[in-house]
């Protein structure tokens, strides 16, 4: 059985225009997904990426028609300049956690409504009740979201120095059994082709 590592920042458009192909691919290869969520700024500062904030405007402008496109190819709502972004991706991570430690829900369910909160809902994932109302919907307690800080902070950057030392350098990144990398909401159909013994 295949087993993909889901590296991601739970800000990240691109993660967010996966939707839910992740899943479905994993489902019809018979893989499991652990979900690491990390610190996109460290692990850029570290693996040479740059902040949007910090990059050129040519760039920033790519990137907007880059995710205009995007929206229109998945069909999925986007804001591409949402009021809350960037905010702090730490609460949303460490509930991400938490809820796939204590088991029982949809991970799935609970990733993808924590990245529409962001990217078409216009709500701040800092926020506790917009943590908790993601984690209900993924059939998870809610109360996670108040629970296992500590440790939650200690996986998230764990996560980032295993993502370093694995090659990962952006989000939405899946690594297949340790070896194979894919980075990026349309490298899918890659990853899809490589469950399925054809690339």
């Amino acid at each position: 059985m295949a087993h993909i590592d889901y590296y991601f920042t739970t800000l990240s458009p691109w993660a967010y225009l996966c939707g839910d192909r992740v899943e479905k691919i994993a489902a019809k290869h018979g893989a499991t997904i652990t979900y690491k969520p990390l610190d996109i700024g460290q692990l850029f500062a570290r693996t040479g990426g740059t902040l949007p904030k910090d990059r050129h405007p040519s760039r920033m402008e790519y990137r907007m028609q880059e995710l205009l496109r995007a929206r229109t190819k998945t069909g999925l709502p986007l804001t591409p300049q949402p009021a809350f972004w960037p905010t702090n991706g730490a609460p949303a991570a460490y509930a991400i956690i938490a809820a796939q430690k204590a088991g029982g829900g949809d991970m799935g369910k609970l990733v993808q409504a924590i990245f529409r909160a962001c990217w078409a809902e216009e709500k701040d994932i800092a926020q506790d009740d917009v943590v908790r109302a993601a984690l209900e919907e993924g059939g998870f307690d809610p109360k996670l979201a108040d629970s296992g800080l500590l440790s939650g902070a200690e996986i998230y950057a764990a996560n980032l120095e295993e993502a370093v030392g694995a090659g990962v350098f952006g989000s939405p990144f899946f690594i297949v059994d340790g070896d194979q990398r894919f980075w990026g909401q349309d490298r899918l159909d890659d990853l899809d082709a490589h469950l399925a013994g054809d690339l």
